[in-house]
C-alpha cells in the first residue's frame, strides 16, 4: 500500500476482507476520494460512507459442462450506495475479475451516476470465468445460476444490472428471464441493455461511445482543437471504443492508431473503421486487419495523437507509459483506465483527462432512458434518446469544467466534487435508520 494511502485513509476504511498491502482498484478509488475529501464542506463529516460500500454479496456459481462434469466459478455483486436510487451497474465475465475490481467499479457507478444526475446509486457485478472457453449452452447455464443466486439483491427498484466486459443484450435477456420466473411475472425493468423485444432501448448499445464522442467534442471546444483532421487513438475496439472511433471519423476526425487484445495498429492517414468494425465482427479483435500497418503493442502508448481514448480495461495508462504518452486530451472510455500516479504525470504534462465518471456515462444514462420506458411501457425514437442523452453529457460536462475552473483542480477531482456532494447530501437529508 503507497504511504500517501497510509497517511490519509484510516485502518478502518480498509475492508477486512482485503489485503491491507494490496487493495488494487479499490486502493486507487480511495485515493480519488481523498483528493476530494478537502473540497466537501460540511459534507466531509459523512465522507467515511463513500469508503465502505453498503453491501457485497460472494456467490458460488456451479454449472455442469456439456462434458458432464461440473465446474464452480466465483460470482460477485457489491452494491456501493444507494442514497439517491436503486443499485445501478454493469455484470462482466473475465477470468481476472477480482473482489477488489469489483468494489471499485461499483463505487465509480456511485459517482458516475451522480456525476450526471441520473436518480442512481452504484452497484457492479462480475463472474470470475473465460466465457471463451464456454459453449452458448454453458453460458447461458452460469447467467441464470449466478442471476438466481443474486436474485436476493437485485430488482427493478433495487439493482438494476447491465452489460459490461463480455457481456451483452443475451446475457441480459438470461438474466431478466431468470429473475422474472423466480418472481412468478415478468420484470423487464430488472435490466436494461436488453433487446429491443423484450423491453431494451433504442440506441443503447452504441451509448456509451457516443456518449464519449460527445464529451470529447466538447473538450476539443472548449481547448480550441478543430476535430476535422484531428488525430485520434483508440485503446478497445468494441461497443465503447468502436463506436467513438467512427463517431469521430464521421465529424472529420482521423483514427491514426488503435489497440485491442489481439494487437495493435497504426495508419498515418487514417484507418477506415467501418472496414475495421466489420473485421473485428468477424474475426474477435483488430489483429490481422489488412487496412493498417501492425504497430508493437508498447509503442502504441506513443503514438503522437490529438485525443486518446483508452476503452478497454483498468489500469492501462501507469506511472509506467504515462510519460511516453504524446497527446492533447484524454477522454476515458473505459473504467479506471488511468492510475493516480499517471493522473498526476499527465496533469504536470499538460494533458486535459475527461475522467470516466463523466466521459463514458453515456451507457448509464440511456439505462436510465430504457427503465424509464420499461415502467412506463412507452418508448422513444433514437433521435430523441440520442438528442436527450447529448443534452445529459454536455450538461455534466459543463457542470464539472465550471467546477474545475472555480478551484482550479484536475476535470476528475472536480467531477468527484459534484457527484460525492451530490451522494453525501442525500446520505444526510436522509439520515441513520434506526
Amino acid at each position: 500500500m503507497s504511504s500517501q494511502l497510509q497517511s490519509t485513509t484510516s485502518a478502518q476504511s480498509i475492508p477486512s476482507y482485503l489485503h491491507a498491502d494490496d487493495l488494487g482498484p479499490w486502493g486507487n478509488y480511495l485515493r480519488q476520494v481523498d483528493r476530494v475529501a478537502p473540497y466537501l464542506g460540511s459534507s466531509s463529516r459523512w465522507l467515511e460512507t463513500l469508503k465502505r460500500p453498503k453491501r457485497i454479496l460472494i456467490v458460488d456459481v456451479p454449472i455442469e459442462l456439456d462434458n458432464g462434469t461440473v465446474a464452480h466459478f466465483e460470482g460477485y455483486r457489491v452494491q456501493h450506495n444507494v442514497s439517491r436510487g436503486p443499485g445501478k451497474g454493469g455484470v462482466r465475465y473475465h477470468q481476472d475479475v477480482t473482489l477488489s475490481e469489483v468494489m471499485a467499479l461499483s463505487a465509480w457507478m456511485s459517482v458516475k451516476n451522480a456525476a450526471v444526475n441520473v436518480p442512481y446509486g452504484g452497484a457492479k457485478g462480475g463472474i470470475r470465468v473465460d466465457p471463451r472457453k464456454l459453449s452458448r449452452g454453458e453460458l447461458e447455464r452460469v447467467t441464470r445460476r449466478y442471476t438466481s443466486e443474486i436474485g436476493i439483491i437485485i430488482g427493478p427498484n433495487t439493482d438494476i444490472p447491465a452489460p459490461d466486459v463480455n457481456t451483452n443484450e443475451q446475457i441480459m435477456a438470461w438474466m431478466m428471464d431468470t429473475y422474472s420466473m423466480n418472481q412468478g411475472q415478468t420484470a423487464t425493468g430488472v435490466v436494461t441493455g436488453k433487446p429491443i423485444s423484450l423491453g431494451g432501448s433504442l440506441g443503447r448499445r452504441e451509448a456509451t461511445g457516443r456518449g464519449v464522442f460527445v464529451v470529447g467534442t466538447e473538450a476539443a471546444r472548449r481547448v480550441g482543437l478543430d476535430i476535422q483532421g484531428a488525430r485520434i487513438a483508440v485503446q478497445g475496439f468494441g461497443n465503447v471504443g468502436g463506436i467513438a472511433a467512427r463517431l469521430f471519423e464521421e465529424a472529420g476526425a482521423k483514427v491514426i492508431a488503435v489497440q485491442d487484445h489481439t494487437g495493435s495498429l497504426y495508419k498515418a492517414s487514417g484507418i477506415d473503421t467501418n472496414a475495421l468494425l466489420a473485421h473485428v465482427a468477424n474475426t474477435g479483435g483488430v489483429g490481422g486487419f489488412t487496412g493498417a500497418d501492425p504497430l508493437a503493442n508498447d509503442e502504441f502508448w506513443t503514438i503522437e495523437s490529438d485525443i486518446l481514448i483508452p476503452a478497454a480495461l483498468e489500469n492501462q495508462i501507469t506511472e509506467k507509459n504515462a510519460g511516453k504518452i504524446k497527446t492533447k486530451i484524454i477522454v476515458e472510455g473505459a473504467n479506471g483506465p488511468t492510475t493516480t500516479a499517471a493522473d498526476d504525470i499527465l496533469h504536470d504534462k499538460g494533458v486535459l483527462i475527461i475522467p470516466d465518471v463523466v466521459a463514458n456515462a453515456g451507457g448509464v444514462t440511456v439505462s436510465y432512458f430504457e427503465w424509464v420506458q420499461d415502467f412506463s411501457s412507452f418508448f422513444w425514437t433514437e433521435d430523441e434518446i440520442n438528442q436527450r442523452l447529448e443534452r445529459v453529457m454536455r450538461e455534466a460536462f459543463n457542470a464539472v469544467w465550471q467546477v474545475a475552473s472555480e478551484n482550479k483542480v484536475s476535470m476528475r477531482t472536480a467531477a468527484f466534487i459534484v457527484a460525492c456532494k451530490r451522494i453525501l447530501m442525500a446520505r444526510e437529508m436522509r439520515g441513520l435508520y434506526p
